[in-house]
């Protein structure tokens, strides 16, 4: 046996040779505890406790909980009286398994709304609400840390997950993931923030160098998070897969320590993603406190560092203080008595109110509501049968049923066109027996399910159809998830038969003097400009959790006004977006890449374009910043959405504080019926030293509902350091002195009111001159 090797085994056995009264976890301090540890325990607490049951095929880790389906748990320490907690995903709902051996009850959750279509209400309070409830579920199911939510940028539509991911823009994204924050975390239990940083594709994510220039880092890939902690302090935050500029996140010292600690003054534990990194010792150094779900060898390595004086002691204690930390916070250490019995009645009602605010009306031809004598309804798509909850992998949520479209009709009292629903429930089972699940997939649990091609009803169908029926709607769907990115054609891109199937319904439709509805079923963003004139009508009902065939037709009705406004740019050709040249959207990797992806497993290759490397050329042009500032037409702009009622915003008034300034306007309903109004505040400043984007969000504010001819008075603070831009020629945040012009919108193209503000001088704040990239990434200008 070699002197390392025989050294490791000392130390692994010295973890049972202890005091007979050691300190225990909550009744000495922190330093007694961590004193009377072992090299090993120490260890022990940094490595996870292994992913429980059963994963792709492969048996693996131990069970220290009784929460089946949970992702992970830290490692129990009996004789310090250290207990393992338990962490589960994710960002729509608490994800643990359904079933238990041998027990007859049911542990379901609730699937809530997509982040994407949260972030469309554009309404923080309804957020926090949604994270509340949420919350509740984490802790009376006995979990202690919700693995979300999770707030990386839509830097590219066709990223697999950005239906977990809030919105193209940092502010807006920041706002509503601190909002969720507060929302679970007021119920004692945590959050952890994902995925941090610059995890923008799916497309061999576990290797993928996203190379970028210092301020496109803080402005856009960063500051979002930052304003996450700041607000709302998550109890932890969960590094990447990537590497940015050459280095992997969880191994960044820069990243983890210097910005996440230092600057922004993040308290909490940093845990890795599912066996992120490459090298443990260099993770524990960096400040990542916690490898999940933890292996043998990263315990090893770590054991292996502190003997070849490779690896600090102190760099260990530090990440050990965190994990203890936040145990002491956890139900778990409480020894709360969890119930295992959510009220999920009502947490679906809130599931229904979010779905239902986060709708966006793209278009309107005096259609909707629907009209009094609107009774008979012929529901179009495969889609308005099989309505998506949401997004797959570890985004989805194990929820005890979806609402349909078809079923949100009926509950709310119209009837659906018997021989076309009859017609489709024949294809579904057809199309069934076709395709059986391929079990030999390790992946296809996690992978979106394979959707039938849509059914193409004949012409005599489609004729008496259109006789029978008063309108019709026709439902497109999508969905996606982690390990692989969407695709252009037939995804991005609607499919000959989707096509076929608007243009055929609405013209048999016209051709009877009835109008038609598209119903977009999806999760991001697909292409709309060829074909949005043919409908009368459009709704972006998103994914909107199980509740969502009730809460489409609550808007469909009239029940509830929409008031969803778009949290990204829709293009209207793909290659018209910044990142169109450096995101894989023509890449497929085969499964046995995947495969070796997911398990971080060593490439041949190392030098492939937007595959091992993606550079980020368009900076911090990314959605609305781009389209606005080089005038670029789009489908739909950012912050675009209509309403069944009309609003004005008048008397903008700006006054200077102690902090910054102060603007208040007043916003009315001059419409006939009852609604809400997303408010935004952009700003456009000067551009004397740095270039600038035509114009940013700044604030944002939903008003409550208004009745016809009410009025609300919205109030927006902005401080110096909102106004700044990233200098990083001088490693600062930069509020250039002149006149700053602030715009009241209703989208980033629809400007209602202005005011200006005066920075009388320059202001600078200084912070870490790091994570440059290697070589210059050429930029747009």
């Amino acid at each position: 046996m070699s002197r390392r090797c025989a050294s490791i085994v000392i130390l692994l056995a010295a973890s049972v040779l202890f005091s007979q009264t050691p300190p225990q976890l909550g009744q000495a301090s922190l330093d007694e505890v961590i004193a009377a540890m072992t090299p090993a325990e120490k260890v022990q607490l940094l490595v996870g406790g292994g992913m429980a049951g059963n994963f792709a095929g492969v048996a693996v880790g131990k069970i220290y909980h009784n929460v089946p389906g949970a992702a992970g748990t830290t490692q129990p320490i009996p004789r310090l009286g250290i207990p393992a907690i338990v962490l589960a995903d994710g960002p729509a709902g608490l994800r643990i398994a359904p079933h238990r051996d041998k027990d007859e009850k049911t542990y379901y959750c609730t699937a809530f709304p997509v982040a994407t279509m949260l972030a469309s209400t554009f309404d923080a309070g309804l957020v926090e609400k949604v994270g509340e409830t949420m919350g509740k579920e984490v802790l009376e199911y006995g979990v202690d840390v919700l693995l979300g939510p999770a707030l990386n940028i839509h830097r590219n539509p066709l990223c697999g997950r950005n239906f977990e991911y809030y919105s193209e823009d940092p502010l807006l994204t920041g706002k509503i993931a601190a909002a969720m924050i507060t929302g679970v975390q007021s119920n004692g239990v945590g959050t952890s923030i994902k995925h941090f940083a610059a995890n923008n594709q799916e497309t061999m994510r576990t290797g993928n160098d996203a190379r970028m220039t210092t301020r496109a880092l803080r402005e856009i890939y960063l500051k979002g998070f930052e304003i996450a902690v700041r607000d709302a302090q998550p109890w932890t935050v969960m590094s990447s897969y990537n590497l940015i500029n050459g280095t992997y996140t969880s191994q960044s010292r820069p990243l983890l320590t210097d910005i996440l600690r230092g600057e922004w003054g993040f308290k909490g534990t940093v845990m890795s993603d599912w066996y992120g990194g490459k090298s443990a010792p260099e993770q524990i150094q960096a400040g990542n406190d916690l490898l999940m779900p933890g292996r043998a060898d990263q315990a090893i390595a770590i054991l292996s560092a502190q003997i070849e004086k490779k690896l600090d002691g102190q760099a260990v204690d530090t990440c050990v203080r965190k994990v203890l930390q936040l145990i002491l916070e956890s139900p778990r250490f409480r020894n709360y008595a969890f119930s295992n019995a959510p009220d999920l009645k009502a947490h679906a009602l809130v599931a229904r109110q979010a779905a239902a605010d986060g709708m966006v009306l793209l278009k309107n031809n005096n259609t909707l509501p629907l009209p009094p004598q609107v009774k008979t309804i012929a529901a179009f798509g495969n889609t308005s049968y099989d309505f998506i909850s949401g997004g797959t992998g570890s985004g989805d949520v194990n929820e005890a049923y979806t609402v349909s479209l078809a079923e949100g009709l009926t509950d709310a009292g119209y009837t659906l066109d018997g021989g076309l629903k009859k017609s489709y429930e024949t294809f579904f089972r057809l199309e069934e027996e076709k395709n059986k699940p391929d079990k030999s997939n390790p992946l296809a649990a996690f992978m979106p399910k394979k959707r039938p091609e849509e059914f193409a009803p004949g012409a005599d169908l489609l004729a008496a159809t259109a006789s029978a029926a008063d309108i019709a709607f026709i439902t497109i769907g999508r969905t996606s998830g982690e390990f692989e990115d969407r695709k252009l054609e037939g995804d991005f891109l609607l499919t000959a038969a989707e096509s076929g199937l608007i243009a055929e319904v609405t013209r048999a439709f016209h051709k009877a003097g009835k109008k038609t509805v598209v119903i977009l079923n999806v999760g991001g963003v697909i292409e709309t400009a060829s074909w949005k004139a043919f409908p009368d009508a459009i709704l972006l009902a998103w994914q909107g959790g199980q509740e969502a065939g009730h809460a489409v037709a609550d808007v469909l009705s009239g029940k509830v006004s929409p008031s969803g406004r778009l949290p990204m740019t829709w293009p209207i050709l793909y290659d018209d977006i910044a990142s169109s040249k450096n995101f894989p959207a023509r890449v497929t990797l085969s499964r046995e890449e995947m495969w070796a992806d997911l398990m971080g497993k060593e490439k041949e290759t190392k030098d492939r374009r937007n595959i091992d490397y993606t550079l980020y050329e368009e900076d911090i042009y990314v959605g609305y910043r781009f389209f606005d500032t080089f005038k670029k037409p789009v489908s739909y702009p950012f912050g675009y959405g209509l309403s069944y009622t009309t609003f004005s915003c008048t008397r903008p008034v700006v006054a200077a504080e102690a902090q910054g300034w102060k603007m208040t306007c007043t916003v009315k309903n001059t419409g006939k019926a009852a609604g809400k109004e997303a408010v935004q505040l952009y700003v456009s400043a000067p551009a004397k030293t740095l270039a600038k984007p035509a114009q940013e969000l700044k604030a944002f504010a939903k008003t409550r509902l208004l009745q016809p001819g009410e009025s609300q008075e919205v109030t927006f603070t902005l401080s110096p350091y909102d106004l700044a831009s990233f200098d990083q020629v001088r490693s600062a945040w930069v509020t250039e002195a002149g006149s700053y012009r602030l715009l009241i919108a209703a989208s980033s193209r629809d400007v209602r009111a202005t005011a200006t503000l005066q920075v009388a001088a320059e202001q600078i704040v200084r912070v870490h001159d790091v994570m440059r990239p290697a070589e210059k990434i050429a930029t747009i200008r």
